[in-house]
């Protein structure tokens, strides 16, 4: 599997009522934790102070990452994605021997 950094703006709908966006960011969370047990989502922050999210997230390609993966979050249709893909760099100090 290759891994993604994904920056993950979320943009509330004008007129979305807050059931409505309370019921998502539930089911956003339930789903965070089902992708993360199949191992699609490595870890999740938030720059302090700021509404946006940083991910690693894993998927065999660009094209399995947005459709079967992010494509399945149930807050995607309010979601802007900036999607980098990252290869393993020599100095990391977090490579495996196995890696290097």
């Amino acid at each position: 599997m290759r891994e993604f950094l994904v920056e993950i703006t979320t943009t509330v709908p004008e007129g979305t009522s807050q059931d409505e966006v309370d019921r998502r960011r539930a089911a956003e969370a339930v789903r965070a934790r089902e992708l993360a047990a199949d191992g699609h989502l490595a870890r999740l922050w938030r720059p302090v102070g700021e509404l946006r999210s940083l991910g690693i997230w894993l998927a065999a390609d660009e094209t399995e990452l947005h459709e079967k993966v992010l494509g399945t979050l149930p807050l995607r249709p309010w979601m802007t994605l900036v999607v980098t893909a990252l290869e393993s760099h020599p100095n990391d100090p977090g490579r495996s021997k196995s890696t290097q």
